[in-house]
C-alpha cells in the first residue's frame, strides 16, 4: 500500500503560479511512476504530468506543456507540480497518483494509489 498526501492549493490569479506537493509513505516511492490528474466540476478526470520512477522522464498534456513540471525527491518520497502562467481552465481537484511503471501513464487504471486531492482555483 502507498499513502499519498497532497498540499499546495489554493486560489490565484491568472498567470500566477502554484506549487502542489504529494508526500508518500508506506511502500518504496521509487518503485512507482508518479503522476497528476485534475477533475473539473462535471468533467472527467484527466491526466495532467506523468514522471518515471528515476524522473530521467516526463509526460505531459498538451493542455500544460511549457507551463507546468512535474519533478520528484526519492530522498524525500515526494513529487512536485509547479504550475506557472496559470488560466481559469486550470481550475480542477488536483490530484496525485502512484503507479507501476511500464503502463500506460496517461490512463486513470494504471494508478492504484491516490490522494485526496487538492483545489486549484485560478480567477481571471
Amino acid at each position: 500500500q502507498v499513502q499519498l498526501v497532497e498540499s499546495g492549493g489554493g486560489s490565484v490569479q491568472a498567470g500566477g503560479s502554484l506549487r502542489l506537493s504529494c508526500a508518500a509513505s508506506g511502500r518504496t516511492f521509487s518503485d512507482y511512476t508518479m503522476a497528476w490528474f485534475r477533475q473539473a466540476p462535471g468533467k472527467e478526470r484527466e491526466f495532467v504530468v506523468a514522471v518515471t520512477w528515476s524522473g530521467s522522464s516526463t509526460y505531459s498534456a498538451d493542455s500544460v506543456k511549457g507551463r507546468f513540471t512535474i519533478s520528484r525527491d526519492n530522498a524525500k518520497n515526494t513529487v512536485y507540480l509547479q504550475m506557472n502562467s496559470l488560466k481559469p481552465e486550470d481550475t480542477a481537484v488536483y490530484y496525485c497518483a502512484a503507479g507501476y511503471p511500464g503502463s500506460i501513464y496517461y490512463f486513470t487504471n494504471t494508478y492504484p494509489y491516490w490522494g485526496q486531492g487538492t483545489q486549484v482555483t485560478v480567477s481571471s
